[in-house]
C-alpha cells in the first residue's frame, strides 16, 4: 500500500467558524468548499483538515452522522512553542490549557476553536524516548 495523501474530517455545528479559526490563527488555506463542507490545508501540515456540518445527509457511516468532534485533539508540532503562545495570546485567542512542560520533554499548550475542537501545539524539548 502507498498512501498518497491524508486528511482528518471533523463533524462540527458551524463549519465556517472552525474554518475561519484555523485559517486566521494557523495559516490554513481553503482548498474547496460546498454547503456544509470545507477542506483546508497548509503545505507543511502533511494532511488536509476537513470540517463537515453535523448531520449531513451524505455522511457515511450513517450511524455516525449526528456525532460531533469530541474527545479528540489536533496536535501541531512547532519549532518555537513560546513564540506561538505569545502570538496566539496577542491575537486574542483564549488559551484553554496554559503552557507547560511534561517530565518527558513535551512542552505544549492548547486552544479551542468555536466548535470545541481542541488544538494542541507541541515542541519537544528533548527527543521523544530519551
Amino acid at each position: 500500500m502507498q498512501i498518497t495523501a491524508s486528511a482528518i474530517s471533523l463533524n462540527v455545528d458551524d463549519v465556517t467558524a472552525s474554518a475561519t479559526f484555523v485559517k486566521q490563527h494557523f495559516g490554513f488555506n481553503e482548498d474547496m468548499s460546498a454547503d456544509g463542507f470545507v477542506s483546508l490545508s497548509r503545505q507543511d501540515a502533511g494532511f488536509n483538515l476537513i470540517f463537515l456540518q453535523t448531520g449531513l445527509e451524505t455522511f457515511k457511516p450513517t450511524h455516525m452522522r449526528g456525532h460531533r468532534a469530541d474527545g479528540l485533539l489536533i496536535a501541531f508540532v512547532v519549532d518555537n512553542i513560546d513564540r506561538e503562545y505569545t502570538r496566539l495570546q496577542a491575537e486574542g485567542v483564549t488559551i484553554t490549557t496554559a503552557i507547560e512542560t511534561e517530565p518527558w520533554g513535551e512542552r505544549f499548550f492548547q486552544v479551542t476553536d468555536p466548535n470545541g475542537v481542541v488544538i494542541q501545539l507541541v515542541q519537544w524539548m528533548t527527543e521523544p524516548g530519551t
